[in-house]
């Protein structure tokens, strides 16, 4: 058989799919964060059940959005459960908001305040000239081109982006990277408030009021913010950990190979009597998805459950 991401567009997806017609074998497609979780099993030699957090930048949901804020529960070895997710936002102008830090703290606004996001003194409305924000308003509104994404990674962009630190990038993750150096040793253990609620059966991580009290700091020292954004991701780690209650929890993902976040949470998960496990040998970012396609695609030939959707 072979595994493969669960994006349609892929050229490895649409490799694997040439593949297997060629070789007459199954394709089997493994979402995104699954394999993410479940690399962070193979690198750690852990076996279900296990609460697994996958924060990336992006990656194919089974819904059609963009996850990349997600907890997944994996009882056993028939697939997952999406049990808590960072609340959605849109990403006016789709893929070239992954490069554009302030589009993404543009749709993040859009989504807390509305309309009243462009009567706003703020860097990220600086960044752009009138009739860019006169067009982004237009495709916000009606919904145009403004994918929505749960993605952990496109929040660290837009907090980058609210303070004033990284509006476009020039190499991946450089604003997540200039928001962790930012803290430069700065210590406080101050948090920003947040809201856990349910919708549908699910947790999801409200970071509005975390952007209010942010945008109502100015113009406190970026240290102190990005450090307090930080400590807020961590005890939101926890509070989700506790919410669900799995004693194993694992974290993967490309926002774990910030430092300041893994050995705070690490540290955060042991207190509450968890035990928590972060990656050691495989690469937390997508250098390590084709163990975790791997193990997921072996899972899925031994355990076959017909129509199960929680396997791609």
């Amino acid at each position: 058989a072979i595994a493969c991401d669960a994006h349609p567009d892929y050229a490895s997806t649409h490799l694997a799919q040439q593949l297997g017609q060629q070789r007459n074998i199954p394709v089997l497609p493994i979402q995104h964060h699954y394999a993410h979780v479940l690399s962070a099993l193979v690198d750690r030699a852990l076996e279900p059940p296990v609460l697994g957090i996958a924060w990336d930048g992006a990656g194919y949901g089974r819904d059609g959005t963009l996850w990349g804020g997600e907890f997944l529960s994996v009882t056993d070895r028939q697939g997952f459960e999406r049990v808590a997710q960072l609340r959605s936002f849109p990403l006016p102008g789709g893929e070239i908001a992954a490069r554009e830090p302030r589009r993404a703290a543009l749709g993040l606004l859009y989504a807390a305040f509305g309309d009243r996001v462009f009567e706003l003194e703020n860097p990220v409305l600086y960044a752009f000239q009138p009739q860019e924000l006169t067009l982004l308003q237009t495709l916000l509104q009606r919904q145009v081109n403004t994918p929505l994404t749960s993605s952990m990674g496109r929040l660290f962009d837009a907090v980058a982006a609210l303070v004033g630190l990284c509006q476009r990038t020039t190499y991946e993750g450089e604003a997540a990277l200039g928001l962790e150096a930012a803290i430069a040793g700065y210590s406080t253990v101050e948090v920003y408030p947040y809201r856990l609620v349910t919708q549908n059966n699910r947790l999801v991580v409200d970071w509005a009021p975390m952007v209010t009290a942010i945008l109502a700091d100015a113009p406190t020292p970026v240290s102190l913010v990005a450090a307090r954004f930080h400590n807020t991701l961590i005890e939101v780690i926890v509070a989700v950990a506790e919410r669900v209650g799995l004693p194993q929890v694992v974290l993967t993902g490309g926002c774990f190979q910030n430092r300041y976040l893994l050995t705070g949470a690490l540290r955060a998960l042991r207190t509450a009597g968890f035990q928590p496990y972060g990656h050691r040998q495989l690469p937390a970012n997508d250098g390590g998805l084709a163990a975790g396609q791997i193990l997921g695609a072996a899972w899925r030939l031994e355990y076959p459950v017909q129509g199960d959707e929680l396997c791609v």
